[in-house]
């Protein structure tokens, strides 16, 4: 059984950085694609950034160049370097674990961001 526990939310300026570490469970971690999602208030969630078991990543396009994703295969870990943050970009974040060529995956409980002056 695969488990997700995400951490290093919290509250920064805009422009602020921070840093969310998801912590992986269960076997496999190296094959799975991992992501990072998140969902604001009154909105869908929406993909952030994912990265596969070869270390591609991929970005939506409202984070490129301000955010990286990374992991940490001998750590189980993935994560979300978040740089010159917005005010929008408030939300819950959450990581994502999924097989390639699965349909679905698994979530994590998400890490509050609050991005506010």
């Amino acid at each position: 059984q695969v488990q997700l526990v995400e951490s290093g939310g919290g509250l920064v300026q805009p422009g602020g950085s921070l840093r969310l570490s998801c912590a992986y469970s269960g076997s496999m971690f190296s094959i799975y694609t991992m992501g990072w999602y998140r969902q604001a208030p009154g909105k869908q969630r929406e993909l952030v950034a994912t990265i596969t078991s070869g270390g591609s990543a991929n970005y939506a396009d409202s984070v490129k160049g301000r955010f990286t994703i990374s992991r940490d295969n001998a750590k189980n870990t993935v994560y979300l370097q978040m740089n010159s943050l917005k005010p929008e970009e408030t939300a819950v974040y959450y990581c994502h674990a999924k097989k390639p060529s699965y349909t679905f995956g698994y979530w994590g409980q998400g890490t509050q961001v609050l991005v506010s002056s």
